[in-house]
């Protein structure tokens, strides 16, 4: 047995993950950075800060996600993945929303009230973000960036 086929693809699982993972930190970035935007610039709600900082990343990452993370340059399928892109998205926003409120509500507020606001908001945003993360990475891995042939099967062919 050729031990050496399975190293590979070892090593190409962790490739892709921490390919996933630097085109994931501009999109982190650019949430973080324009949440704080519109928080504290535009006065928007935390909660609207946080949907819209994660919209501005959405847009901003996705040819980056293709191209890099995936190497889904010339898959000819880039409609397709654009709105598979944007329903995981949508599946990972939920995930930060809820997760980034929820414990800003019972985690931070409660245990923290001393703690001045903008930190206790910014933590809570950080902990949506890494749980949003992880449902962007399996959702684009598994789904996005993948031939499911769902698309095929819904045209009837």
């Amino acid at each position: 047995m050729d031990v050496g086929i399975l190293q590979k693809d070892k090593i190409g699982q962790y490739r892709d993950f921490f390919t996933f993972f630097l085109t994931a930190l501009l999109g982190a970035s650019v949430n973080f950075f324009s949440q704080i935007f519109y928080r504290e610039t535009l006065d928007y709600s935390f909660a609207t800060s946080v949907l819209l900082g994660y919209l501005t990343a959405t847009v901003v990452s996705f040819v980056p996600t293709k191209v890099f993370a995936f190497s889904a340059k010339e898959t000819g399928n880039t409609s397709r993945e654009a709105i598979k892109f944007v329903v995981i998205a949508l599946v990972a926003w939920a995930v930060q929303y809820f997760v980034s409120v929820g414990t800003l509500r019972w985690i931070a507020n409660p245990l923290f009230p001393t703690v001045e606001e903008f930190w206790r908001e910014k933590g809570s945003h950080v902990v949506g973000m890494g749980f949003s993360f992880l449902a962007n990475y399996f959702g684009h891995k598994l789904l996005t960036f993948r031939s499911t042939g769902m698309y095929d099967r819904l045209r009837g062919r």
